[in-house]
């Protein structure tokens, strides 16, 4: 199955893990960022509720997080080719399947539970778990450009999908969902070894003879991500990462990804216009966050935690009250787009000196769980204030505040953990 593997030179087939994680990353990605093509189409269509629709996009991103630390877990006992393989065919399945929904709860079931638990077996636990597995060096630059690839998502699908929305048919948006997902399946079965040593190398930047011993079988999945959890929870730098990203979450997929399309229909922009906006976040995120990664190999993580979540608070606060003009939106989304998901590898990178490489994946995880419960959190609280007051202008100041405060906590500690560098 890996014969093609086999024939390439040892340093490039680290490079190809990392560019099919990216791309089934960025598929993956891309299914999340749909529920906000797909909301106005389905208002229209079904006559259903903006609160309604945000519900079933809360659940997704939801269970997108919460899988996590038993995808991370899965990976070490099930492997990562299995984990993902799998995880690509439930996104598939679940998305055709909503072909035939006729009612809001099969929505939720399809959009909500089972594509959540299928993209979160392909989520940024999946980089993590690759870049641990295979790099021994420069694990931040490569955690960033695995961690744009959420925003490359963006930039590649969402115009695309508001094209095939535009005349308010949902349909041909959700069959390109599914179609995507499954051809990438031959991809990960034919073109992702298991470890290094499955196809005769080392870690990129490791040589044979400072090769780490192969880790020991570890136990069942459900026991390990718990067991995990439960030595990670002592620590304050689990919950001070955890909280950080659960602000994380609420500021960028919950409230931008999902709302961004209809808080700009508010102001009279066209859907494929908005959508065209969030890909130019899309494309900024992929230069920032490749940068934040090159940063957090060389700074204090901390610093970039306080200066990214504090500039991203102030520009969601300011952003109800420009005029929406094309030279005020480009701006914005510029500057956002920068700062979008800088914050994983710096966060990654205080995951891993707080916890080791045995922990950090899995605790990662649990991390990750915190992020898109903010943006669970999110995805449905602003639409229900959309619903209840008529405005977005609430939701997006509250985020604003929440970001500020977190870089202000982020700042004023001391200490975060076991391992962790004191402060610069």
């Amino acid at each position: 199955m890996l014969t093609v593997v086999r024939v390439l030179p040892r340093r490039s087939i680290a490079l190809l893990v990392v560019a099919v994680t990216f791309v089934a990353l960025l598929i993956s990605a891309g299914m999340r960022a749909t529920p906000g093509v797909l909301m106005v189409p389905l208002q229209m269509h079904f006559g259903w509720s903006r609160a309604t629709i945000s519900f079933a996009a809360a659940v997704g991103i939801f269970l997108y997080g919460l899988v996590g630390p038993f995808a991370a877990a899965l990976m070490v006992s099930f492997g990562i080719r299995r984990t993902m393989m799998v995880g690509l065919a439930l996104m598939s399945l679940a998305t055709f399947s909503s072909l035939w929904m006729s009612q809001a709860w099969q929505y939720v079931l399809t959009w909500g539970v089972l594509s959540g638990v299928g993209s979160g077996c392909v989520a940024s636990v999946l980089g993590a778990a690759v870049v641990n597995r295979w790099f021994a060096t420069r694990q931040g630059l490569v955690m960033g450009l695995l961690s744009a690839s959420t925003a490359t998502g963006a930039l590649i699908f969402l115009p695309l999908l508001a094209w095939l929305s535009r005349e308010g048919d949902w349909r041909p948006t959700v069959l390109a969902v599914s179609i995507a997902c499954a051809a990438l399946l031959p991809l990960v079965a034919f073109l992702i070894p298991e470890r290094p040593d499955d196809v005769g190398t080392v870690r990129f930047g490791e040589t044979a003879e400072s090769a780490p011993s192969p880790p020991l079988k570890q136990a069942s999945t459900a026991t390990l991500a718990f067991t995990v959890l439960a030595r990670g929870a002592r620590q304050p730098t689990f919950w001070l990462l955890f909280g950080s990203f659960f602000v994380c979450g609420l500021t960028t997929n919950g409230l931008i990804g999902t709302h961004m399309i209809a808080f700009c229909g508010d102001h009279g922009i066209a859907p494929v216009a908005a959508a065209g906006l969030l890909s130019t976040m899309g494309f900024f995120d992929l230069i920032g966050t490749s940068a934040s990664g090159w940063l957090t190999d060389r700074y204090d993580p901390r610093r970039l935690l306080v200066i990214y979540y504090g500039l991203r608070g102030l520009s969601l606060i300011a952003l109800p009250f420009i005029d929406f003009g094309p030279v005020s939106l480009g701006v914005f989304a510029i500057f956002y787009g920068l700062d979008w998901i800088a914050t994983v590898p710096p966060t990654l990178k205080l995951s891993n000196i707080a916890f080791g490489e045995r922990d950090a994946p899995i605790l990662f995880g649990w991390i990750m769980a915190g992020h898109q419960l903010g943006a669970a959190t999110a995805a449905f609280g602003a639409g229900l204030v959309r619903e209840q007051t008529g405005s977005y202008l609430p939701a997006f100041v509250v985020a604003g505040a929440m970001a500020v405060v977190a870089a202000v906590v982020i700042s004023r500690t001391r200490t975060a953990g076991p391992g962790m560098p004191a402060p610069a």
